[in-house]
């Protein structure tokens, strides 16, 4: 591969971002993390059709060892809180003869929703259908005997295969009657409908009585409650309800950008909102010294994170900064797009605001921007799709590049410490490292 020239760089041959930076080779390994770790499957990105990101995560799996497959596949839905790209993995994993081994063991952990199982086998009858190996038959057992009688009536949903169909192919046993005769009522349709609000109103149950009751019977999650304030506010629901469900909501592991989405739907309620998303970061222990946190509002990051999301990529970004910012003992900040543009290290929506009136979301000059910050730190963290339109230099002491994005190219390996997805667990990331270096300069 050709060497980068910085002097030269228009000329490289080697892989570039889609936006024209060259990029450093990876390993098979790294390119399916980056693939995974952000990736919202078959959904069409910024620069990317969904189709050929899972493609290109189909033609990795084979090339990378299949102990490490599981391991990407266990992180991507415990750590990441992604749904269907574990299941894309394990389903290439039994494709392989050198992968199967592994497939019983990973399926039962990564289907963690009752609907999952039947997610999983349109996954792997995407294709046209076909029989089910051995091992997907004893993952698929697995996972099934871990659902009570309410999470399989919550998710036993209508569709081209039900879960009852799923029963039929994996041959599941019962550990014990009580099992036997909760799978006999879903066999037979006679499980009890959950009391939820998808329930409710496909029973054409009033939206404003439904959502009022719910809140008032605590029986509303904080995902729920947050993914829905817009219906309630269009649809006449008690603000004063809706106030003190955001104020009581269980909100430690919600994320900020989940907040942000909200209260670009519903602004009249921002400030309820504000409060529990900082009340949620509050117990977070610090990152000592000084943190530079550098973002990027280029024009691609303010594209949705997939065609069918209405988060936008910025929402991912700003919501890790206000996270980043509330655990930094110490804190500059910037944004990044033509120029570099310092942001005032404000808390909460108000360094959203900041972050996203800071400049014109236009270029991509991530190389420029590095170049240009000159004061002393302890760590650097950039928040970025991995794009850029010129040469990205290693990083002046401790850096981490995090990427929100997943396309097949990016920038910021080498020296930087690189990171995919946008879930708590970057931050998990830093510290353990952190703490990891500090033991052994002790030693």
């Amino acid at each position: 591969m050709a060497r980068l020239n910085t002097q030269n760089w228009h000329t490289w041959i080697g892989p570039k971002t889609h936006e024209g930076a060259p990029v450093r080779a990876i390993s098979p390994e790294l390119q399916l993390r980056r693939s995974v770790l952000a990736c919202l499957l078959w959904e069409k990105q910024f620069y990317e059709e969904g189709v050929e990101i899972a493609g290109r995560i189909a033609e990795l799996v084979p090339r990378v060892n299949a102990a490490r497959v599981a391991d990407l596949a266990f992180e991507a839905r415990e750590r990441m809180q992604l749904r269907h790209a574990p299941l894309l993995l394990v389903r290439e994993m039994a494709r392989h003869k050198t992968h199967k081994a592994q497939v019983s063991e990973a399926l039962a952990r990564v289907i963690q929703r009752a609907d999952e199982l039947a997610e999983f086998l349109a996954i792997y009858w995407k294709d046209g259908r076909a029989p089910l190996s051995g091992q997907v038959k004893k993952g698929l057992a697995g996972a099934f005997g871990k659902f009570d009688a309410y999470q399989l009536a919550k998710y036993d949903r209508a569709g081209t295969v039900r879960l009852r169909d799923v029963l039929f192919l994996c041959h599941a046993k019962p550990r014990d009657e009580a099992q036997a005769a909760v799978w006999k009522s879903l066999v037979e349709g006679k499980l009890a409908a959950p009391d939820t609000w998808e329930v409710a109103f496909s029973a054409g149950a009033d939206k404003r009585t439904t959502w009022e009751r719910l809140m008032r019977e605590r029986k509303l999650g904080a995902l729920a409650l947050l993914r829905n304030l817009r219906n309630m506010r269009e649809g006449g629901v008690d603000e004063a309800l809706v106030l003190e469900a955001i104020r009581e909501m269980r909100a430690d592991r919600v994320l900020p950008f989940r907040f942000i989405a909200a209260a670009r739907h519903a602004p009249q309620w921002e400030p309820a909102l504000e409060e529990a998303m900082l009340r949620s970061l509050a117990a977070r222990p610090k990152l000592a010294g000084k943190t530079v946190l550098l973002v990027d509002v280029s024009g691609s990051m303010t594209a949705a994170l997939s065609e069918r999301s209405e988060m936008l990529r910025t929402d991912a970004a700003y919501g890790l900064a206000i996270l980043l910012r509330e655990i930094a003992g110490q804190a500059s900040i910037y944004s990044f797009s033509d120029k570099l543009a310092e942001v005032p290290a404000r808390h909460g929506f108000a360094l959203r605001d900041a972050l996203d009136a800071s400049q014109p979301h236009q270029g991509t000059y991530l190389g420029r921007a590095l170049n240009a910050i000159q004061e002393p730190f302890d760590r650097l963290i950039v928040i970025t799709d991995g794009q850029s339109h010129d040469p990205v230099p290693a990083p002046r002491g401790r850096g981490y590049m995090i990427n929100v994005g997943s396309y097949r190219n990016g920038v910021g390996y080498g020296r930087w410490m690189h990171i995919d997805g946008w879930s708590d667990a970057v931050v998990d990331y830093i510290r353990s490292l952190e703490d990891l270096d500090a033991g052994a300069a002790s030693n």
